[in-house]
């Protein structure tokens, strides 16, 4: 009865919500690729001789390199008559820096270098990738005039990248610890990096399924039109106050994405399958509790409900305090596990949320110069806070009290940017109500 009627509902879904179906698909094979890859990365870094220093250099080069592109990509953006273009050169250019990626251990000198090289290369692509699918989706789905609402098309959307986040790592974990030698990981893993490169390339492809609604009018690329779009943009008050609060909250996000996989590789003492589960069970979590969240935020809005993954957010620091000083390994991995799939319980508002917030505080006319300037602040977060991070760790001592300790200063630090949210929704009902009047 259960098989039946979950046919039925796919069957509907393919038939009743093409763009939710179609924005699945790029979800999949996107995440697909990017979840391959991230959950591969690391762990060949360190089979290539990568050291701390150069695992916080895999997040900070091609962040670096986003901060220069980003904003005259952005005018670009919104200089095309079809963003989709963009959007399908930035993903075949993903997919062939990734298949470098892999090819990195054939290179006989400084095979770590060429690594981090193609990885900024595949990560800049990525950039390039999220700024044209956040320009172009707008003219998909626009806000009212069109039977699917941008709610639920994010909504089923996450939920596929959900699935696909939750299958990849735990495939990947499994087969690298199956393998025995180490030539064959490193074998696995390059087979990896090619995977992910045919999911990106594959996606260019779909994307041509995928056509604007309502397409927005192509600006002419001149520095008085950057001019004009800057000034308008220093002007829009619930913009910049949006993206105070929200960089402050990535700051303290970023800071600990390299510190976590220390914590759990040097002290809690986690090899490639208890890895592999650590984003298994977060996307369970999230997984489980999408439906609830997606229809929270039909009743409270998406702003508010963007606190919620906040908090959920500031427990994942002190699921590391606990496992980390469990003296026993396999315990210590167990419970780890547990209280960061609890801290996820929530963290689909973020997913959900935090893109259809921006929306609400963009300048429409120049959309992607808005996005860009955004991300900007974002990439810059990116690539600063885990090297600082790391710095503050070893500042520290770089030993298991300095995790601790690390840790537990950011655990507070995340309390204190989800007040700072709070502030800004209330500053945000009263900015709208003034102009309503």
């Amino acid at each position: 009865m259960n098989i039946r009627h979950s046919f039925r509902k796919v069957k509907l879904n393919l038939t009743s919500q093409p763009i939710s179906v179609r924005y699945g698909i790029d979800g999949i094979l996107t995440f697909g690729a990017i979840s391959i890859a991230g959950n591969n990365s690391n762990l060949f870094a360190q089979r290539l001789g990568a050291g701390d220093f150069h695992l916080s250099m895999l997040m900070f080069l091609p962040q670096l390199l986003n901060l220069f592109l980003l904003i005259p990509m952005g005018m670009m953006a919104d200089s095309l008559k079809n963003k989709r273009r963009m959007l399908y050169v930035a993903l075949v250019f993903a997919g062939i820096f990734y298949a470098a990626a892999g090819s990195a251990a054939h290179i006989p000198v400084h095979m770590i270098y060429f690594f981090l090289a193609f990885m900024a290369l595949a990560n800049v692509s990525g950039g390039m990738i999220n700024l044209a699918w956040q320009s172009y989706f707008p003219e998909v789905v626009p806000e009212e005039g069109v039977r699917e609402t941008r709610n639920s098309v994010l909504t089923f959307r996450t939920r596929m990248t959900m699935t696909v986040s939750l299958v990849a790592p735990l495939s990947i974990g499994t087969i690298l610890t199956a393998i025995q030698s180490e030539e064959g990981k490193i074998m696995a893993h390059q087979a990896f990096f090619t995977l992910a490169a045919v999911l990106m390339i594959a996606n260019a492809f779909h994307f041509r399924k995928i056509k604007a609604v309502r397409p927005a009018e192509p600006k002419r690329v001149s520095f008085e039109q950057l001019k004009i779009a800057a000034r308008r943009l220093s002007k829009n008050k619930l913009f910049i106050w949006f993206s105070l609060a929200i960089l402050f909250f990535h700051m303290m996000w970023h800071a600990d994405w390299t510190l976590y996989f220390i914590g759990q590789r040097n002290y809690i003492g986690m090899n490639e399958f208890w890895l592999s589960l650590t984003p298994v069970g977060a996307m369970l979590a999230q997984l489980l509790t999408l439906k609830r969240w997606s229809r929270n935020n039909a009743k409270q809005g998406v702003e508010f409900p963007l606190i919620y993954g906040m908090i959920g957010l500031a427990f994942c620091p002190i699921a590391i305090i606990i496992g980390v000083s469990i003296p026993n390994q396999l315990l210590g991995t167990i419970v780890f596990l547990i209280v960061n799939a609890l801290a996820h319980l929530s963290f689909a508002n973020i997913s959900l949320n935090l893109f259809q917030c921006l929306l609400k505080v963009v300048d429409e006319e120049y959309r992607s110069f808005s996005i860009s300037v955004y991300t900007v602040m974002i990439t810059l977060s990116n690539a600063i806070m885990p090297v600082a991070g790391v710095a503050l760790y070893r500042g520290l001592g770089g030993n298991r009290q300095a995790i601790i300790t690390t840790f537990a200063i950011l655990f507070v630090m995340r309390i204190i940017a989800a007040g700072m949210w709070l502030i800004y929704v209330k500053y945000a009902g009263r900015m709208r109500e003034a102009y309503a009047k």
